[in-house]
């Protein structure tokens, strides 16, 4: 990526993360929209976790990824501490894929 694009990109990023605090107090959203605008960000949330679990190179990314993931949501839901869920779904995944399960 030439240089002059990723300058480009990181003073977009720069001022977007400025935006937030400097404009927090200029607006006032109603109860309507603060409702609107969380459940936005949890459904795109949902849907960046959905495409990357399940999609790789424009097919599906295979049972094994799949299954990691089920392990680690499994985990998540049962209050296991952060390193042991992402142990047991990388571990999940990489006995899956030696065993031929791609």
């Amino acid at each position: 990526m030439p240089v002059l694009a990723i300058l480009v990109l990181a003073a977009g990023t720069f001022a977007f993360r400025i935006a937030g605090p400097l404009l927090a107090g200029r607006y006032e959203f109603s109860e309507t929209a603060q409702t609107w605008m969380t459940s936005a960000a949890t459904t795109l949330l949902a849907a960046l976790i959905a495409t990357s679990t399940l999609i790789q190179d424009g097919g599906f990314a295979g049972w094994a990824r799949f299954t990691g993931v089920a392990v680690a949501v499994v985990l998540v839901l049962s209050k296991a501490p952060f390193p042991a869920v992402v142990i047991a779904a990388a571990a999940t995944t990489a006995l899956l894929r030696q065993f031929g399960m791609a």
